[in-house]
């Protein structure tokens, strides 16, 4: 059990800014054991941003505290997941092989296609969650962040890392995981959906993956694999995929 807790907090101080106990460090064997915790870090993030958003609308605009949920979600992981999808952008956008691809996605200056790329895709995050039900919001949310945490282990079952630096300090989480990691993930990601009164909500888990096997595509086509930020993407890609899919079934749901 105090393993487990170990595991659990190196994957909540190497993905938040949530203060963790000292004892706790970046552990190569820990941090590659930590993708089984991600969705649960997922819930904690999403719920943060949930009752920020429920705390907020109750004397705010809706359209205000939809902006300051997605604000506090992103304070909390210190845009780990939005920098790794505007690198992407950046990379896939302006690269033409691999080694010039992994240098711009490595590159800290952000460029004219991860700019255009992160904002569309706040845009869309916002203009989706706007349309959820205003009840169901902070429940989306949390599902939101949870599911698509899982499908980013996934990306890092089926794909090999392929950064070829050490110092990385990204690489034991991003690297090839076992199968059970990502039961686990998904069992805890799919958590949140038990609150829904469907279980036609299930059906959102196949877009979610299509879109990580469209972005799983173009990994393999262009890098041969994955990377930190290719999660990343994934994760920020399949969570508005999320949101996107739940308007579209909310007549079932």
């Amino acid at each position: 059990m105090k393993k487990e807790i170990h595991i659990f907090f190196t994957a909540l101080m190497f993905f938040t800014r949530i203060p963790c106990p000292k004892w706790v460090d970046h552990n190569p064997t820990y941090l590659k054991k930590s993708a089984r915790y991600v969705s649960l870090v997922g819930i904690l993030v999403g719920s943060i941003a949930a009752l920020v958003f429920y705390g907020t609308s109750c004397i705010l605009p809706l359209e205000i505290a939809l902006l300051l949920s997605m604000a506090s979600s992103i304070y909390t992981t210190g845009a780990f997941h939005e920098d790794g999808f505007a690198d992407v952008c950046d990379g896939l956008g302006g690269g033409w092989t691999k080694e010039k691809i992994l240098l711009i996605m490595k590159d800290s200056t952000l460029g004219t296609y991860g700019v255009i790329g992160i904002g569309l895709l706040l845009a869309m995050k916002f203009a989706a969650l706007r349309e959820v039900p205003v009840h169901y919001i902070p429940l989306a949310i949390i599902s939101g962040h949870s599911l698509s945490r899982f499908i980013a282990t996934t990306l890092l079952y089926t794909h090999p890392y392929v950064r070829e630096t050490e110092d990385s300090k990204a690489k034991p989480a991003a690297k090839n995981i076992g199968i059970g990691i990502v039961i686990v993930s998904g069992l805890i990601g799919m958590i949140p959906l038990l609150f829904f009164k469907s279980p036609f909500v299930l059906l959102v888990i196949i877009p979610m993956y299509l879109s990580k096997m469209y972005l799983g595509a173009k990994f393999t086509k262009w890098l041969g694999g994955q990377t930190g930020d290719c999660a990343g993407a994934v994760q920020q890609l399949s969570e508005v995929i999320f949101y996107i899919s739940l308007i579209a079934l909310w007549t079932y749901i």
